[in-house]
């Protein structure tokens, strides 16, 4: 059984590809989109702080003006649903206070007994300068694009992540820089089109023999 599943998961993971064309007549359901949201919401982050926010962007016209600050691809306004990886620009403590104010209520233990964890990690992340900050708060959202791509290809889901974008037009247009965020990543989700020739390209990756090295 678990054999199975790891092998239908693999074969997710090859079939999905960067679509370039999206069926925008098709929809996914609001159960699939919470159920991507949920893939997101369970990643791995670095401390468990998952420091970035998801906007799910619904608005036919707010994804119109998007368009030209993404390099005009026609995948935003295309693609059936619109997400938005943002990352914080700069923060404080209260990161962190608010994830143990959580774990301490989730597991039924004393908030006091973590003040040990928390000057940890306000050790390690307070010090940093803002760009620093917003880096590593960056590199945590790669993280959850990896579980919602991988979520998308699971459910046969078509995804495009996109880099290819004008930051401060996107944070200018979501209205991120009055929320302390920046827009990191950008991901429309859909079914792809008939019409997109990239989908019958061979996929490519390193071979494993260049990849892999045993020490």
């Amino acid at each position: 059984m678990i054999k199975t599943v790891v092998n239908e998961y693999l074969e997710a993971l090859n079939w999905r590809y960067a679509t370039k064309k999206f069926d925008a007549g098709r929809t996914l359901s609001e159960d699939q989109v919470e159920q991507l949201l949920e893939a997101v919401r369970l990643s791995a982050s670095s401390y468990g702080l998952q420091p970035y926010k998801v906007l799910l962007v619904r608005d036919p016209e707010i994804r119109a003006r998007l368009q030209p600050a993404c390099w005009n691809q026609p995948q935003v306004t295309q693609a059936s649903h619109l997400f938005v990886l943002a990352s914080p620009t700069d923060f404080g403590g209260e990161l962190i206070d608010t994830y143990l104010d959580e774990v301490a209520g989730s597991r039924g233990i004393p908030r006091e007994g973590l003040s040990g964890y928390g000057d940890f990690m306000k050790s390690k992340l307070l010090g940093l300068s803002a760009q620093e900050k917003s880096e590593w708060a960056a590199r945590q959202a790669y993280i959850a694009l990896g579980n919602l791509l991988a979520a998308a290809a699971f459910l046969q889901i078509d995804t495009c992540p996109m880099e290819g974008f004008v930051p401060q037009q996107v944070d200018e247009i979501l209205g991120l820089p009055e929320k302390g965020l920046t827009a990191t990543l950008i991901i429309p989700a859909g079914y792809r089109s008939g019409e997109d020739a990239t989908q019958h390209a061979r996929k490519v990756r390193r071979p494993a023999a260049e990849m892999f090295i045993s020490v």
